[in-house]
């Protein structure tokens, strides 16, 4: 079964990247998968209030619940250098999450940087969780237990959501739910950047000072935003209160430099958070260890669930 599962969700991201720029060949796609895997899809829900495209999510639940009671929440957020990537074509994480019937999965749209500037792109995320919270009580979710997952530009958002709770300029003021807490109860970070003063990639050894992407985030040069670097780096935002992190980054990254993720791990251990570094030693920025869901498991099992179930530290070393 568990094979059959993996193997859907496969056949789903391949179907969505396909037909990206096909929306609705995207949804029949993968509503087709959902209701082989009994799970109840509602595509485009809008968090901010409005009609944007890029202001919505999709949200995945268990037809067949593991317990009557609320159940916990996995919203992924995608990367693409914030300027580009759909909810859509990251679908089997959610619907990876909902499979297992012990978890909602969400998908998460975002405004991209040639739309808006930073920090609309946080205020979205902020949103959508916001979002989620004032529908759990009529989609039957656990809005105490939310966690967050995301890759590359998308790691970023959700170091972001972790490190940042109550942080006022940060919240913006979108969507209905405003009276809501944007707060997360945990965050998987894969190879997401979190100090923009650090440079996100090198070459023969020397740092790249201006990035493109980032330079299109914070609309210029980073030398002309000081302040703009500072306030969009998750690391400036870590305190006690913060949510566990499980970082995963590959040592041979060469889009967002390994340093990011120990110098993340550093500040929440310094500041007495919970963090988990996992390196995938030998790999890129693009991860695809066959064990890493196994650990995230582990790690959302543990705290989202409260399973007396611990996340293994050790590397990922490549599969010979």
């Amino acid at each position: 079964m568990k094979t059959l599962i993996l193997g859907l969700i496969a056949t789903i991201l391949l179907a969505a990247s396909a037909f990206a720029q096909d929306t609705s060949a995207a949804k029949e796609k993968i509503q087709e998968h959902c209701d082989k895997l009994n799970i109840d899809v509602q595509f485009d829900q809008a968090y901010a209030g409005n009609e944007n495209p890029r202001q919505a999510l999709d949200i995945y639940l268990p037809k067949s619940r593991q317990s009557e009671k609320p159940i916990p929440v996995v919203v992924y957020i995608h990367g693409g250098a914030w300027i580009s990537g759909d909810k859509l074509a990251v679908a089997n994480r959610p619907i990876l999450a909902a499979s297992t019937g012990q978890y909602a999965g969400i998908s998460v749209a975002y405004r991209l940087s040639n739309e808006a500037k930073w920090p609309a792109q946080i205020h979205d995320c902020k949103a959508a969780i916001r979002w989620v919270r004032g529908n759990a009580e009529k989609l039957g979710l656990d809005a105490d237990h939310i966690a967050v997952w995301g890759t590359s530009a998308g790691g970023h958002l959700v170091s972001m959501l972790g490190t940042s709770g109550g942080v006022e300029s940060l919240e913006g003021d979108l969507g209905p739910y405003t009276d809501k807490s944007s707060r997360v109860t945990c965050v998987i970070d894969e190879c997401g950047p979190t100090d923009f003063e650090l440079a996100l990639t090198y070459k023969d050894g020397k740092p790249q000072e201006e990035d493109v992407a980032v330079v299109g985030l914070l609309g210029g040069k980073l030398a002309d935003h000081v302040d703009l670097t500072k306030s969009s780096s998750p690391v400036t935002y870590v305190t006690p209160d913060d949510a566990p992190f499980l970082i995963l980054h590959g040592t041979k990254d060469l889009r967002v430099d390994f340093s990011h993720a120990t110098r993340m791990d550093k500040a929440l251990e310094e500041a007495g958070v919970s963090s988990i570094l996992i390196p995938v030693t030998d790999v890129g920025h693009s991860l695809g260890h066959p064990k890493m869901i196994e650990r995230i498991k582990s790690f959302v099992d543990h705290h989202l669930c409260g399973l007396d179930v611990e996340t293994p530290e050790e590397p990922l070393n490549p599969i010979k």
